[in-house]
């Protein structure tokens, strides 16, 4: 059991003052990852599976390390952009060389798919625990459903797996904006941007799948 008082002192704040802090750590988390992205480029698929298995490490070590040092918890934010750029780096180097429109069209539909529901989210007054709670389970579900398509052949699977994606980290960034509105703790902001930076990152990449397809 830790003692009391190495935990980092919780600070109340304003929720502008927290909504501005946060979205800078979701803007310096991207950054990296585009830098990730970069350095990742010419990287084997291997490379890629490793980063992954890392970063997410980190982000486990982020709630760890969450109320005892903000230092460690924004490094630890950092590193996590910076791998998830790595491990996705072969696919982002096959959508721009095979259909770079795909991706231009992609990060256009997440700036506005983000943006119309983290305002809706950050607006309501409703409770969304229920929201919260339906959409962890039915990312399980899903997570469930892409294992069984890796062996069993289904029509379809493809576009009904980014849409049902769509669809659940839709009700992910309507609560994680809530959850950045009604905060007033200082130190949740590292955990708010990683999970709002999750968000932003999976919703491109189902937008980037169902358009590439099509196209």
């Amino acid at each position: 059991m830790y003692n009391a008082t190495l935990s980092q002192p919780s600070y109340r704040i304003s929720a502008n003052t927290l909504f501005a802090q946060t979205m800078t750590y979701v803007a310096g988390t991207a950054g990296l990852f585009a830098l990730g992205a970069y350095l990742g480029r010419n990287l084997s698929g291997g490379a890629g599976i490793i980063a992954y298995i890392v970063a997410f490490v980190c982000l486990i070590a982020m709630r760890a390390t969450a109320r005892r040092s903000k230092e460690a918890t924004l490094a630890l934010l950092g590193a996590f952009g910076l791998l998830m750029g790595v491990a996705l780096a072969p696919t982002l180097v096959y959508y721009a060389t095979a259909n770079p429109q795909a991706l231009w069209q992609a990060g256009g539909a997440t700036a506005l798919f983000i943006a119309g529901l983290g305002s809706a989210g950050y607006a309501t007054r409703r409770d969304l625990s229920g929201v919260a709670r339906a959409s962890f389970w039915a990312l399980l579900a899903l997570i469930l459903f892409g294992v069984v398509t890796i062996f069993v052949r289904i029509p379809h699977s493809s576009m009904i797996y980014s849409i049902a994606g769509l669809v659940i980290f839709a009700g992910f960034t309507l609560v994680d904006f809530q959850r950045l509105r009604r905060s007033q703790d200082i130190n949740s902001a590292p955990l708010l941007a990683a999970s709002i930076f999750l968000d932003i990152l999976n919703v491109f990449l189902f937008f980037l799948n169902l358009l590439g397809r099509r196209n």
